[in-house]
């Protein structure tokens, strides 16, 4: 069966990724992870960002973190504004900054990118919304970033409110990003009477952004009307999520998870109408089939970022995912012999890239058994979804962070 299946495996190369995929150069080829933090599989990303570059033309790079704080790490790469210092703490979310594999990446980018013509440097974004475990950000900055854009180049009477009606209604940002409402909806401010005039204010001045499209083109360099649309974009998913955080149903968490990977769906679009992005982030927002995980014990079922996007753009849209064999240092050793994970580790190579789909058929009369983690946060292949991705990369062993460099 090893012998077998060691037909469908190739070298971890963009030329074995590009053979797999069945169609022309995606528009957003997406690698997923089973885990987040590890260095060696950021290392992975990055020589495969550098291939995509060199062989097949991108220059974007979009990873699972603040969209907004990304726009930092796009400004340094691409002008050099801020020092690399301050850049990696302020412009990635969710702790990830301080990855060597991340801030190897960023520097490797900024490098490329001196003296480049503007149409050849690389760009990084974030694609995740600006959102925590803990809870969502206030929509304060991306709703007054977009007002702002918009008084300095349309007619003032044009406009449904003024700032200082936005400011009035947002209050205290700390109402807005209070932990406790994460669990608790009675602490949300999300329905109250000025999240709801706030919601019909920002529905108001996207629509005014939509109808001035021609002119703000006209006055606006592209990339300051991309990051205006942006504003706009969060600050709508921004007041939606805070919405149904103030809600009591039993829907409540399966409609935080969907508007999440709503927002990160509408941002990998805007990102793909630029030229083709390499997307970085766990399976689960990767995905093309409904994604599954228990919060506070109860199952949740939503569509993907990846099954979102994957609807709109076909063919224009790949998905790797990724498997492990071990993470010895979070207790995840050496896998069950008749798990997807256990097969692939009988390959002599440390890491591979399988074709999934053949892979699923070879294994269709034999299906292996899932693999349990003991360790909640690496997630395992679901055999009954080998096919959904183009391909299946493994790594069979994951050592302790340290960034190898591009």
């Amino acid at each position: 069966m090893a012998t077998h299946i060691a037909d469908t495996a190739h070298a971890v190369d963009v030329a074995a990724v590009m053979r797999l995929l069945p169609g022309a150069r995606p528009r957003l080829l997406a690698l997923g992870e089973p885990t987040h933090g590890e260095d060696a599989l950021l290392d992975l990303r990055n020589e495969l960002f550098r291939q995509l570059v060199e062989e097949e033309g991108y220059r974007t790079i979009a990873i699972e973190s603040d969209c907004m704080r990304g726009l930092v790490v796009d400004d340094h790469v691409t002008s050099g504004r801020g020092t690399l210092d301050e850049v990696m703490e302020d412009g990635i979310s969710h702790g990830w900054g301080a990855s060597a594999a991340n801030r190897e990446l960023v520097r490797w980018m900024r490098a490329y990118n001196d003296g480049r013509p503007t149409s050849e440097r690389l760009r990084f974004a974030g694609f995740d919304g600006p959102l925590e475990i803990t809870g969502a950000a206030s929509p304060r900055q991306a709703l007054l970033a977009l007002h702002d854009h918009l008084a300095a180049r349309v007619d003032p009477d044009l406009l449904p409110c003024t700032a200082e009606t936005l400011d009035r209604l947002l209050g205290a940002d700390d109402r807005w990003t209070d932990p406790a409402a994460m669990r608790d909806p009675s602490r949300s401010v999300g329905r109250s009477a000025e999240a709801g005039r706030l919601r019909l204010l920002a529905d108001d001045l996207v629509t005014l952004f939509d109808e001035q499209t021609p002119h703000l083109i006209s006055v606006s360099s592209r990339d300051d009307w991309d990051r205006a649309r942006l504003y706009g974009r969060t600050a709508l998913g921004l007041l939606r999520y805070h919405h149904w955080m103030a809600d009591t149903s039993p829907a409540r968490l399966t409609r935080l998870v969907a508007a999440r990977d709503q927002m990160m769906a509408e941002n990998l679009l805007a990102l793909a109408a630029r030229g083709p992005v390499l997307v970085h982030a766990h399976n689960s927002h990767l995905q093309r089939e409904q994604s599954t995980m228990r919060m506070g014990g109860e199952p949740l079922r939503w569509w993907s970022a990846g099954a979102l996007v994957s609807a709109r753009l076909g063919e224009e849209y790949a998905f790797l995912a990724t498997a492990l064999g071990t993470i010895r240092h979070r207790g995840v050793d050496t896998p069950p012999p008749d798990s997807v994970e256990g097969l692939l580790y009988a390959i002599p190579e440390d890491r591979c890239l399988v074709d999934a789909r053949r892979l699923a058929t070879a294994l269709r009369d034999t299906p292996p058994a899932p693999r349990v983690s003991p360790w909640f946060g690496y997630a395992p292949v679901d055999p009954a979804l080998l096919a959904d991705s183009d391909g299946l990369v493994f790594v069979k062993d994951v050592p302790q962070s340290g960034s190898r460099g591009l």
